[in-house]
């Protein structure tokens, strides 16, 4: 029998980590009920964790009690996909979960980004997270999910947040557009819009910059917890978008009707409070 399996990018900090806990509790929960389970599948023998820095993914062993594999791996760069690659034709799994979760950002002007951070966004945004993709669908059956990391930022441009927005859109339109080609494998894909999170070290990252006080201040945003929560149940019903909190819902839905010039204006209004 295959080995049922989640693989998680980006798990060494954040949101991909918060993920991991969360899958590993439900995985316990269904190991204690498993004589009354009435979908073994969702019963997870091992996951598969992917980021850079290899002691943080190790820490994790300490945490949860699903068999952790660590696979530490720098997703901007080509040569780490042949490795998953490898990795995936000698296993063999049924791959229940793929959540690319790995991304960054950065905030600025365009002069205030090197070409080196520009170049990482997009690489780790978009085709990182694209070729994880196509690497795994090959070993998913019906029942399994794919959750793409998107943002809010991908429903509309945002000045001094431009390429991360812009990369966040590229991934939502990718995941939308993916799930009507994978409907009849039964295979869900759902694009994961959240707010900002104040407990992922993504603020302190995207701050990070010769000048970002073009956004100063972050209201109203949410909780690591309660973003994968809400993101698992959404993914589980099957919903082709999770906007895990009240004012990335409100925001996708206001998207649809307003102007772009609009919405950028009072996006420079409400940076400035």
């Amino acid at each position: 029998m295959k080995k049922k399996i989640a693989i998680i990018t980006g798990a060494s900090s954040g949101l991909g980590r918060e993920f991991v806990r969360q899958l590993d509790k439900k995985t316990e929960t269904l190991h204690k009920k498993r004589a009354e389970t009435e979908n073994p599948t969702e019963i997870l023998d091992e996951m598969w964790v992917i980021a850079r820095r290899e002691e943080r993914l190790a820490e994790l062993r300490s945490q949860i009690s699903t068999t952790l594999r660590v696979i530490p791996l720098d997703l901007t760069q080509k040569e780490s996909f042949q490795k998953i690659h490898v990795l995936l034709e000698e296993e063999e799994p049924d791959v229940r979960y793929l959540i690319n979760a790995a991304g960054f950002g950065k905030i600025g002007s365009w002069k205030d980004i090197s070409i080196e951070d520009c170049d990482d966004m997009i690489d780790l945004n978009c085709r990182a997270a694209v070729d994880m993709t196509q690497l795994v669908l090959p070993f998913m059956s019906r029942g399994a999910n794919v959750l793409e990391l998107c943002s809010t930022a991908g429903f509309q441009p945002f000045p001094y947040l431009n390429i991360y927005s812009a990369s966040k859109s590229f991934l939502y339109h990718y995941s939308r557009a993916l799930r009507v080609e994978l409907f009849g494998e039964g295979i869900h894909v759902t694009a994961v819009c959240p707010y900002w999170v104040k407990d992922t070290e993504f603020i302190g990252t995207a701050q990070n910059t010769e000048d970002s006080t073009y956004i100063r201040h972050f209201p109203l945003a949410s909780r690591r917890k309660n973003v994968v929560c809400h993101a698992l149940m959404d993914a589980r019903l099957g919903l082709p978008v999770s906007t895990p909190g009240l004012v990335c819902t409100v925001h996708r839905i206001a998207a649809k009707f307003i102007p772009s010039e609009v919405m950028m204006g009072i996006w420079a209004l409400l940076r400035r409070l």
